[in-house]
């Protein structure tokens, strides 16, 4: 219309009421007020009496501001509608990739086999050490339609890009997407977006303290365990992905760290010499211009030899001495568990406390107004500054219960690392899935000694139990070749693996 009138071709608009133009006050008045009478336009509000030729209404300005709050209240209402449902459960959003809505009940997600298989494929290539571009290499060579495409086919009304030229070319931000949603474990996350207010429609992200999280509501496509053994990963710092000639990336990646300055160490294959890949510290001085003092030189094939003899000894322990091994790893778990369980008991009960001391206050406040003690601007200022904190606490309140209740599961997180051991003890090498479910990183420290004869310190740190100090016997003597003309001596000594 506006470019009707602009071309000349329109020399009145007629609407029923002055709702129908717009409800909000501001743009409405510009219009009836400035762009129109600029253009010649005659306006007429049929129901509301209004007719720009008679002359200026002065009822007008204030019908735009009911209209306005009009729409406010609807939005509250909408909103609280909203809120009301999604705190109960009731999924917001449309079911993310590898679900579907169930045809029985629309608000309960069902898993779509199809597109459930690709989903699994790609949290698979991941645990075994695949980047997200190589991932979305993979499925655009097998002509694995990317989600859009999928939906589409099968006529799902979804939002966003519908102009993709190949419907097979799967970006990695996709990639990305897929391997952060929470929901493949059985969850509903509602609330993760928001709006500034009824007058702007785009969504933001919403801060992850004001998600609402109900776990366990529909039938899972991914494991729990799986899903948090990708995150740590997907959560770094993005990196070039590696050139061709260089080689696959190796599964230490993102697992090696400085022992001095905390910096993750970078894979580097050797320039002059391709069969030579290593590991130095991220943050060196000399390479970075960082402010590291040493190198944390290691080569990849001698941290590989280390790290198999480290799990043979662990699984040759468990074997030998399943008693003792099982008693080590319940002392260390409890020992960890009662420490945070007392923190958090104490800073919760902190927490309650004040909570109902603040219902107090408020009490106390409004008493103090009603009597006439208190003026009515102070009241409104204190009982603000009170909500504010019993907001706060609440969310404190539910972050501490629901911290104590993931350290329940300490045990079960130990048996999943025994299993894991197990495991380790029918395989025959090491693998990148074996890697991220046994351990969650490494210290590296500086070499000492000479250049040919020297001595390195690797402290490994395993999930779920953190760093294991095993006894040690003093006839342990392990050595392995990895190359021609050099051999590792392995030494296991205490605070070292």
């Amino acid at each position: 219309m506006l470019s009707d009138i602009e071309m000349g071709y329109i020399y009145a608009v007629m609407v029923k009421d002055l709702s129908r133009l717009g409800r909000d006050y501001v743009s409405v008045g510009n219009y009836t007020d400035v762009y129109f009478p600029d253009h010649d336009i005659r306006f007429i509000a049929v129901n509301d009496g209004i007719d720009s030729e008679e002359g200026e209404s002065e009822i007008a300005p204030f019908k735009n501001i009911l209209n306005e709050m009009y729409a406010r209240d609807i939005s509250k209402k909408i909103r609280s509608s909203h809120r009301l449902r999604g705190s109960m459960g009731e999924p917001l959003s449309q079911p993310p990739y590898g679900y579907m809505k169930s045809a029985e009940n629309k608000k309960k997600w069902v898993i779509d086999p199809e597109a459930a298989e690709v989903v699994k494929s790609v949290f698979k290539m991941c645990l075994e050490g695949k980047g997200n571009e190589t991932i979305a290499r993979i499925l655009q060579e097998k002509q694995i339609l990317v989600p859009m495409a999928y939906w589409q086919r099968k006529g799902l009304p979804r939002g966003g890009k519908k102009t993709q030229p190949n419907p097979y070319k799967w970006c990695k931000t996709t990639i990305q997407k897929i391997l952060s949603q929470q929901e493949y474990c059985g969850d509903v996350i509602n609330f993760k977006t928001c709006s500034k207010s009824f007058k702007n429609k785009t969504r933001l992200p919403n801060d992850p303290e004001n998600w609402a999280i109900f776990r366990d509501v529909h039938e899972p496509i991914i494991a729990r365990s799986d899903f948090e053994k990708v995150q740590t990963p997907i959560a770094k710092t993005k990196r070039r992905a590696p050139k061709p000639q260089n080689g696959e990336k190796n599964m230490f990646c993102d697992f090696l760290y400085c022992a001095d300055c905390g910096s993750k160490l970078w894979y580097h294959t050797n320039t002059t010499n391709k069969e030579i890949h290593y590991f130095s510290c991220s943050n060196y001085k000399k390479d970075t211009r960082g402010n590291c003092e040493t190198r944390h030189y290691i080569r990849a094939d001698a941290i590989e030899q280390i790290v198999m003899l480290e799990l043979k000894r662990l699984a040759k322990y468990l074997e030998s001495h399943e008693e003792e091994f099982a008693k080590l790893l319940a002392e260390k778990t409890n020992a960890d568990m009662l420490a945070e369980q007392k923190t958090l008991e104490t800073e919760l009960n902190r927490a309650i406390a004040r909570n109902e001391m603040l219902t107090s206050l408020f009490a106390k406040t409004y008493e103090d107004n009603v009597s006439g003690k208190l003026s009515d601007e102070m009241y409104m200022e204190l009982s603000h500054k009170y909500e504010v904190e019993r907001l706060e606490l609440k969310t404190k309140i539910f972050e501490y219960k629901e911290c104590l209740a993931k350290i329940s599961e300490m045990e079960q997180n130990k048996d999943d690392f025994l299993k894991s051991v197990r495991k380790f003890m029918e395989m025959e090498s090491l693998t990148a899935p074996m890697l991220r479910e046994l351990i969650d990183h490494i210290d590296v420290y500086e070499k000492e000694g000479g250049k040919k004869n020297y001595t390195q310190r690797i402290v490994i740190y395993y999930r779920f139990v953190g760093y294991l100090e095993l006894p040690s016997s003093d006839d342990e003597n392990y050595k392995a070749n990895t190359r021609k003309g050099v051999d590792v001596e392995y030494i296991p000594t205490a605070k070292s693996a």
